[in-house]
């Protein structure tokens, strides 16, 4: 079968963000685009002759063409072996899980996460490496310059696959292996936690309502919530993956998951409430009328990590992004463990776990997991909540709170103003930076300012330096204010505002975090020009 050396030229602009690349569907779409990305990835990666690959992503528009060409691309370059999931599906961790259990060379996973889907709106694809994690700052870099050199591109004329079905097919020496996009990670979950005692829970009158907002993860909580955990039919709501994710914005938080937040808040509320992003790698989880923090979940989860079946001979260490508030770190200090404060971006993650410095991670952008695979995932941190809650036979508000009185509350918020004028959003930033030297030792917001900098992260293990990582006003009290630019949207930009204050005392533990937080919240606008800058008078999203 004839293989087709195609002539093109570069495009600007093709460098990977912290999760890949990620454009408009219709830039993607451009003739040779998408071509010249991933030939640029199989230029950039190493020796990969004879050795397998793994491909999907989370069902949006554009997935299956992508795939299709991606197939052709694999076959020209040497690859020996590529696994795909049925239609197309493979959620995040998931994929994740492929690549470590076969020993894949790596991965292409096509998703832009919890950004809107359609012909209209978002698409992207990014490299995973062996090890099952999201490619390093090396290896990206290494791709981005070659996208602005490339020449040509290697691809195998051939009819499209048929992805829904199960089977193998054989594309000019290489395997083409469609598989259960499921089977696998269930099996995993499975192995991790006890599943007879979330069974028996779940059979006691506890009602739970998860909301797959029409992405990835519904048939991965179909088969495991519904048919492995026995949870009553219609449990799982959004559940059938569509390829504009049913016109909503896929983003699991109090915002975006508002028909799960209406339920959760309403009458006759269940106990558990959560929900999963595009891919499946991030999740919101509810108590009854109570909202539980990432941070506070990442927390939680490493405190109570004895009582679930793949942690109890104890864990590693634990890290958080530095945008994550430090309830974490009070956890691991108590239990003698180590703890990391990382840039953002899961990437930074994987070269702990290898090392095996750390069991447990998370970011404050609804992201948790663990070691058993290199990214987030969504659906184990709701497995191992319900693992929590059999275990403790308490409501999830009663274990929030006796985490409080136990460790002290972190109040924390994150304001997000999306999609504003790019110049203002590296204005609002600088405005902070320009005032380095005389912030420390004011008072603002009642409290004094200890430090600022622009936070910085010296990997321990392989030495490797990231600098200009988010802007931080650190008070003497151990209360924080960051400043970031998000790095997963498409068009504009989105200034991120963090507040944290550290509160000991049980009695002032149970204020609402916007109110906790209102005289933060004042002071950062008063020290950057958020409001006047981006033109807005309040945020896009508070989470």
């Amino acid at each position: 079968m004839k293989i087709h050396t195609i002539a093109t030229e570069p495009f600007e602009g093709q460098r990977p963000g912290t999760s890949g690349l990620r454009k408009k569907v219709r830039v993607f779409q451009q003739p040779h685009y998408l071509e010249n990305f991933v030939q640029s990835v199989f230029d950039s990666i190493g020796d990969f002759q004879g050795e397998t690959l793994v491909v999907g992503g989370d069902g949006r528009y554009y997935n299956l063409q992508a795939i299709q060409t991606i197939l052709k691309m694999a076959a020209a370059n040497g690859f020996s072996r590529v696994l795909v999931g049925q239609n197309g599906i493979l959620s995040t961790p998931a994929a994740s899980n492929i690549i470590r259990k076969y020993n894949a060379y790596g991965g292409l996973i096509l998703s832009a996460s919890h950004n809107p889907a359609g012909p209209d709106e978002d698409f992207g694809i990014k490299y995973n490496m062996g090890n099952g994690g999201p490619a390093p700052e090396g290896v990206t870099e290494a791709v981005f310059e070659q996208t602005e050199k490339i020449e040509w591109y290697q691809i195998v004329e051939h009819n499209d696959f048929d992805l829904s079905q199960i089977g193998s097919y054989e594309l000019a020496g290489m395997q083409i292996e469609v598989i259960d996009s499921v089977a696998d990670y269930a099996e995993l979950m499975q192995s991790l936690f006890d599943f007879d005692a979330i069974r028996a829970l779940l059979a006691d009158d506890f009602a739970i309502s998860f909301d797959a907002m029409h992405a990835v993860t519904g048939p991965y909580a179909m088969a495991i919530i519904e048919g492995m955990l026995g949870a009553q039919a219609g449990t799982v709501i959004n559940g059938i993956p569509k390829e504009d994710f049913g016109g909503g914005h896929p983003d699991p938080n109090l915002t975006y998951a508002h028909e799960l937040v209406d339920i959760l808040y309403g009458e006759d509320a269940p106990d558990f409430g959560a929900a999963s992003d595009g891919d499946g790698d991030r999740n919101m989880v509810l108590g009854n009328h109570f909202f539980v923090t990432p941070s506070d979940s990442l927390a939680i989860i490493a405190a109570n990590a004895h009582l679930v079946p793949g942690y109890k001979g104890g864990i590693n260490g634990v890290a958080r992004s530095m945008p994550t508030s430090g309830a974490a770190d009070r956890v691991a200090e108590a239990l003698g463990l180590n703890c990391y404060e990382t840039p953002t971006g899961w990437k930074f993650f994987g070269n702990l776990m290898d090392a095996g410095k750390v069991t447990l991670c998370g970011e404050e952008s609804f992201g948790t997991g663990s070691d058993h695979v290199r990214e987030k995932d969504g659906l184990w941190a709701v497995l191992f909540w319900l693992n929590v809650l059999a275990a403790r036979q308490e409501s999830v508000e009663a274990i929030v709170v006796d985490h409080w009185q136990r460790f002290g509350r972190n109040y924390y918020s994150r304001h997000d103003y999306e999609g504003v004028d790019s110049a203002a959003a590296e204005k609002v930033l600088q405005n902070v930076r320009d005032q380095f030297a005389s912030l420390p030792g004011q008072t603002l917001a009642g409290r004094i300012v200890g430090s600022c900098d622009d936070f910085a992260y010296t990997d321990p293990v392989d030495g490797s330096v990231s600098e200009n990582q988010g802007v931080r006003v650190l008070f003497e009290d151990g209360s924080r204010l960051i400043f970031r630019l998000s790095g997963t949207g498409t068009s504009g930009a989105t200034v991120r505002l963090y507040l944290e204050s550290y509160e000991a005392d049980a009695e002032k533990q149970g204020l609402d975090a916007q109110d906790a937080l209102a005289d933060m919240i004042a002071a950062a606008d008063e020290i950057s020009g958020l409001k006047q800058l981006t033109g807005r008078d309040k945020p896009t999203v508070i989470t």
